[in-house]
């Protein structure tokens, strides 16, 4: 049987940030440089949004929510308020017990 080195191809990441300076005046005079430099941070840009999807994605959701409520039957949407209700005030499916307004 024969054993081999693994050979790695790959180096090891640079750095991220630059190593701060261990003399005080060094490591002050850096600070300064580093808030004085005229170069602006780099800021990621975000994409432009297509304007026709963005209106069909409005349109949509602006009438989802109604279009399924006008779908459901009374029974399945108090089926999904309960379990909404669970899971929002903790513990399991909520028991209901009768109150008495009398007492």
């Amino acid at each position: 049987m024969v054993l081999r080195n693994k050979v790695y191809t790959h180096s090891m990441p640079e750095r991220t940030s630059k190593k701060k300076p261990r003399d005080i005046n060094q490591l002050a005079a850096s600070i300064v440089d580093e808030a004085t430099r005229d170069e602006p941070d780099v800021v990621p840009m975000q994409p432009e949004k297509n304007p026709a999807a963005v209106a069909l994605g409005r349109l949509g959701g602006l009438k989802g929510g109604k279009a399924r409520a006008e779908k459901l039957t009374p029974e399945k949407r108090s089926e999904i308020a309960k379990k909404a209700a669970a899971k929002r005030w903790g513990g399991g499916a909520m028991k209901l017990r009768p109150v008495n307004l009398n007492d």
